[in-house]
């Protein structure tokens, strides 16, 4: 395995270089953005905010070339190598930035191991490192979708981040309504609002100071989360395939994770951004089936129960 965990992003510049790169990949047509169109449906409590894919037409392309490729390495897997045109920038040892190809959000990161980890292996502290090293660039939500249950497209590790807010009213992230109810013994808490198991927490309010020192507080507290929903938690030293497939969400406030049992409800994909209060659909028969089902019982339906 390797550990080689220096910082070498420079304070300040990911934003800017995630700005210049999109433009740049944009130009050159290796970006290709999924336009979408959306709506709200109030459930328990919550403004869901639902994206409606306009077309997949690019994705199904691009896979089709991909499929019909040579089966190298490349083809098998979109970042060994990388794409160069979606390069954002180096940030340790360990971990680059990426634009991803397809997105949905606008300035949507991908933190990639630089080797090659499974997505179904646990978090480590340099994962962490590299996430909060972007965590305290910019106002952005992290996730990371554990295995193909949780909603991961790839088998290479990769958290993700988006910008804040999600939506475009308040509140800049769909469940905070939820949030302020939680309940705690001692720093673990759960969310009254959620009919699934679950595990939350709130962050120190001036945590991104130290992205390191975050780091460090933040990977015990993932494995105290872990433990309490009766998962393996990580070893300390060496990769750890996890027990169960998880969400995980961070924001500079709060962490939240869930155990996945499956991927789908009806025909929804569903991946952290759903436990968010964010959905994506391909189409208007989607949004149909969860205007009539509602969405928190489709989160209920892909989670464990409590």
């Amino acid at each position: 395995m390797h550990r080689d965990s220096r910082i070498v992003l420079k304070k300040n510049t990911l934003w800017q270089n995630l700005v210049r790169a999109t433009k740049l990949a944009l130009r050159t047509c290796a970006l290709l953005p999924m336009p979408t169109g959306y709506e709200f449906i109030e459930d328990g409590g919550i403004r869901f905010f639902v994206r409606i894919l306009s077309s997949l037409q690019r994705k199904n392309e691009a896979r089709r070339k991909q499929q019909e490729a040579p089966a190298t390495e490349m083809a098998m897997n979109p970042f060994l190598p990388y794409e160069k045109a979606l390069f954002v920038g180096d940030i340790s040892g360990t971990h680059v930035a990426l634009l991803n190809k397809f997105n949905v959000v606008e300035h949507h990161l991908l933190i990639v191991t630089r080797h090659f980890e499974d997505q179904e292996t646990l978090l480590t502290l340099q994962d962490f490192e590299a996430l909060w090293v972007c965590m305290a660039e910019y106002n952005g939500l992290g996730f990371y979708n554990g295995g193909k249950a949780a909603g991961a497209s790839q088998r290479h590790k990769h958290i993700q981040m988006v910008p804040l807010p999600l939506v475009p009213e308040n509140p800049e992230v769909p469940i905070e309504p939820l949030l302020a109810r939680a309940r705690f013994e001692n720093r673990l808490g759960t969310i009254p609002g959620f009919p699934f198991l679950h595990v939350f927490v709130q962050l120190e309010c001036d945590i991104v100071a130290s992205p390191l020192d975050a780091a460090r507080k933040t990977f015990k507290l993932y494995a105290a989360m872990l433990d309490r929903l009766g998962l393996e938690p990580p070893d300390a030293e060496g990769t750890k395939l996890q027990s169960v497939p998880y969400c995980f969400l961070t924001s500079r406030q709060w962490m939240l994770l869930i155990p996945r049992s499956r991927e789908f409800f009806d025909s929804i994909s569903i991946n952290s951004l759903g436990f968010a209060g964010a959905l994506l659909v391909k189409n208007r028969e989607q949004v149909e089936i969860l205007k009539r089902r509602g969405p928190m019982t489709a989160l209920k339906s892909v989670a464990l129960p409590v």
